[in-house]
């Protein structure tokens, strides 16, 4: 199995702000893989303050959460220990409660 991006999001939208979610990608793949990577820099959407960001923590396969009212593709490359380089992408998807998605 090779190594790919999932997400897990929570609706946040209480009236006002009606478009928000919470949401979180991180890497998953075989744990002798995981072992190997050094980091991972996830590249967001232009609009989000700081969109390169480079997360350490193995504990959390690489986790990155944060939050948003759109959706985009989250592009990221995982950098093994050896200075191999593997891309990855994933088409962020939101969800309100009744299922309907976000098409934002």
């Amino acid at each position: 199995m090779a190594l790919h991006l999932e997400q897990s999001e929570r609706y946040e939208g209480d009236g006002v702000r009606d478009h928000w979610w919470s949401w979180a990608v991180w890497v998953e793949g075989p744990e002798s893989e995981l072992d190997g990577i050094e980091y991972v820099e996830y590249t967001l959407h232009p609009t989000f303050p700081k969109p390169v960001r480079r997360i350490r923590d193995r504990a959390t396969k690489f986790r990155l959460g944060t939050g948003g009212w759109g959706v985009f593709t989250v592009y990221a490359k995982a950098v093994r220990k050896d200075g191999a380089v593997i891309p990855l992408e994933h088409e962020l998807t939101l969800r309100f409660p009744d299922g309907r998605k976000c098409l934002d």
